[in-house]
């Protein structure tokens, strides 16, 4: 456990435990006057300060967060950096519009990652070869079908699977139907974060373990951390469902905690009878079904359990509890690796709304805002950061007009309401989920 700091603790129950230790940078200190402030370095952060850097080369950007790199949100997803998003129920015709923009965004998204990828040369075991999308029980059965309508209609490459094929290429009876998208890519979350922060432009300046604890507006505006203030011209936020903490979207944006479980490495003879990919991973077409990988390192990944938990990650006693739903949905899949133990568990928040949108513009004068991907924060967010550093900038794009179109957030109730309303719509995720959990 790393320096707490109360609100914003580390804790290595996630995928930066699979990677070696790693010295963050300095928490910063003293007074400082900057130009362009980006709080939060996740996905959406670190896309920011790049884009920033880019279009300001002699001028300093400065990024905080408020713990260490890759032990946010965006460390802590499945792996999954989306180019076709799945909406569920079924196809809408009035709705061909919004569909094609945010698969817009996706894939701008997922281009801006694979060429810093590429051009870092980062180590995150990205694997460009799409997923499954898959079904075991009636409810996703007939989500499947709408799945496959929108996908003809949008004219998406997809290829439809039955059962004998997926358990060829996946290891696993339980599933009856799904179909496989060729376009998006697995990763290692925490490892693509880390390198992403650890190529960034040499005007960007990043500071771990600084948590934004107030903002004061005036020009310039005034950051107050815990052992520095900032005054700078411009802030963007890129601090997702932790938004809240600092008055913005206050009743808008909620935190949904996720929990899986990974396993040892497999044995060659464990790994030969779990089918002809060595690689591979599968979204649930349930909304409340599980995400399950295999790793390149030869991990079974599995995450099926998500709760409200006020929006901060399970303790070590709830997530071992957790395990026990983990260890059902493996073992419901691969029960002739039921000898298999789990090594790790790991809990991360997803920022979501009651209505599914994102969240993008000036939300005060200066004050700039990205978040809220519901889930599908990986392409999306790279997307959004690097366009709200266009937009702040005073620029204009497609990808820039895309992002503001997203539809207002809907109002969630204060407390004690909230924590109702926030506990039904998380649990309504689960509803008649049975084999696809």
């Amino acid at each position: 456990m790393s320096r707490d700091n109360g609100k914003f603790p580390n804790d290595r129950h996630g995928w930066a435990e699979l990677l070696p230790q790693r010295r963050p940078q300095p928490a910063l200190t003293g007074a400082h006057r900057v130009p362009w402030t980006v709080v939060g370095a996740g996905i959406t952060g670190l896309a920011s300060a790049r884009r920033l850097a880019g279009l300001y080369p002699n001028e300093e950007i400065l990024l905080l967060d408020a713990r260490t790199v890759g032990q946010g949100a965006s460390g802590r997803s499945s792996g999954f950096a989306v180019a076709v998003s799945h909406f569920g129920g079924g196809f809408e015709a009035d709705q061909v519009d919004l569909y094609r923009r945010i698969n817009r965004i996706n894939q701008a998204g997922l281009d801006l990652l694979r060429g810093q990828v590429a051009e870092s040369a980062i180590d995150c075991q990205w694997h460009e070869d799409g997923f499954f999308h898959t079904a075991a029980d009636r409810m996703a059965i007939e989500e499947c079908e709408h799945f496959l309508r929108y996908l003809e209609a949008l004219e998406i490459a997809h290829t439809p699977l039955d059962a004998e094929v997926l358990n060829a290429r996946m290891g696993t009876s339980l599933y009856r139907t799904g179909v496989h998208l060729p376009m998006g890519a697995l990763l290692q979350p925490a490892a693509l974060v880390r390198g992403l922060a650890n190529n960034l432009p040499a005007n960007v300046m990043l500071h771990e373990q600084s948590p934004v604890l107030g903002i004061a507006n005036g020009g310039p505006l005034t950051l107050s951390l815990p052992n520095a203030e900032v005054q700078t011209d411009k802030l963007v936020l890129a601090t997702n469902y932790e938004a809240t903490k600092l008055g913005f979207l206050r009743r808008r944006l909620i935190g949904s905690t996720l929990s899986g479980s990974f396993t040892r490495a497999l044995s060659d003879e464990e790994l030969a009878g779990l089918g002809s990919l060595r690689e591979w991973g599968s979204l649930s077409l349930h909304g409340g079904g599980a995400t399950v990988r295999l790793t390149r390192d030869r991990r079974l990944c599995l995450r099926n359990a998500a709760e409200y938990h006020g929006g901060v990650l399970l303790s070590d006693a709830l997530l071992a509890r957790r395990q026990t739903i983990h260890r059902a949905g493996f073992e419901k899949r691969f029960p002739n690796l039921a000898h298999v133990p789990f090594e790790y568990a790991w809990s991360g928040v997803e920022g979501i709304s009651r209505n599914s949108t994102n969240f993008f513009g000036r939300q005060r004068d200066n004050i700039y805002l990205a978040g809220g991907y519901n889930g599908s924060g990986i392409s999306r967010g790279t997307a959004f950061g690097t366009a709200i550093a266009e937009y702040a900038s005073g620029n204009h794009s497609q990808l820039i007009g895309d992002c503001l179109v997203s539809a207002p957030g809907t109002w969630i109730p204060p407390r004690p309401f909230l924590d109702i309303a926030a506990s039904f719509t998380v649990r309504s995720r689960f509803r008649r989920v049975d084999l696809d959990r």
